[in-house]
């Protein structure tokens, strides 16, 4: 049989580097990989899925109901699918965490979260208890759904591609007294890396103090085209939308460079940074568990620090 692979896009046209990785995921279990793209307009997206290196198919599903990957429409058109396909995967964000459970539930099967690792078509190992530890699992279902962690596959190119468009359609029509419906959506525009792709990000935490003292962090993240990050702690008090969220509750990221900023180190939040390559904390408290999980550590204030650091890049760029 074959394996599918829900594509996750940007607002806009942009795939999102984590459906490049599942897509890699895929080409491990089964030679012959389809995508799923849904949108209320395809066109350019089209133009881009067919060129996917490894991709046989581009299932596009086009209906207004699909506008914002609403849930309930997608995993109904998934479940529709299903039946030629043994592998079902998505991207671990939160489109493909809303999306697969629900789908799971469809088919009664038992979904699993955050592959890190295929060790066979049955087995596959993910992160528990916050990622303090691996799990390898093993699955008796005829059918596995898998989400993946987009850090642990190299993404696929993105050329090279010919693939064959299939329309495809949901089965019936979603019922008017769905559970959930869209309201509204608010975006924050940046032309910074995308975080989860990132291979610098710079973050606060609590120690911020203000949303307004996020600026500093702006000035470095500008000279070394970097993306900001926060800590949980530094979203839930209003310093920056959950957008910039990196931990268990938020992204996972793995860059190059991970540069800690006021954040103290709390066990959720290296949950989703302990794959940098290299990780620089900057902060005023020197028993902070944070310098436990870095590579190099300055301790002082950051009001000082961070202005330095900033000079310092100006003049080396």
């Amino acid at each position: 049989m074959a394996a599918l692979v829900l594509l996750s896009y940007e607002q806009g046209n942009t795939l999102r580097s984590t459906s490049l990785s599942t897509i890699t995921a895929a080409l491990q279990l089964e030679k012959e990989v389809d995508v799923l793209l849904v949108g209320e307009t395809l066109n350019e997206r089209l133009d881009q899925a067919i060129h996917l290196n490894g991709v046989r198919r581009v299932l596009a599903a086009k209906d207004p109901s699909f506008a914002h990957m609403q849930a309930e429409s997608v995993a109904n058109l998934m479940a529709s699918l299903a039946s030629d396909y043994e592998f079902i995967l998505a991207p671990a964000n939160a489109e493909g965490k809303n999306i697969l459970p629900r789908l799971a539930g469809l088919l009664d099967v038992q979904p699993i979260s955050e592959v890190t690792k295929i060790i066979d078509k049955s087995t596959f190992v993910r992160p528990i208890y916050a990622g303090s530890l691996l799990a390898t699992v093993c699955s008796k279902d005829k059918k596995k759904l898998l989400s993946i962690r987009g850090i642990a596959f190299t993404p696929i190119k993105t050329i090279g591609g010919n693939a064959e468009i299939k329309e495809v359609t949901l089965p019936s029509p979603l019922p008017e007294n769905q559970k959930s419906i869209f309201l509204n959506l608010k975006l924050s525009q940046s032309n910074r890396p995308e975080l989860e792709a990132a291979k610098i990000i710079i973050s606060g935490g609590r120690g911020m103090q203000s949303s307004d003292n996020f600026t500093l962090l702006e000035k470095i993240a500008d000279l070394l085209n970097a993306a900001i990050g926060a800590s949980r702690a530094a979203v839930d008090s209003g310093f920056v939308s959950n957008d910039f969220q990196v931990g268990q509750t938020g992204k996972i990221v793995a860059p190059e460079l991970y540069i800690a900023v006021a954040l103290s180190g709390a066990t959720q939040h290296l949950a989703g940074m302990k794959d940098s390559k290299i990780v620089v904390a900057i902060n005023k408290d020197p028993d902070a568990p944070i310098f436990k999980a870095s590579d190099y550590g300055i301790v002082g204030d950051i009001f000082e620090i961070l202005p330095r650091l900033e000079e310092g890049l100006k003049n080396r760029i």
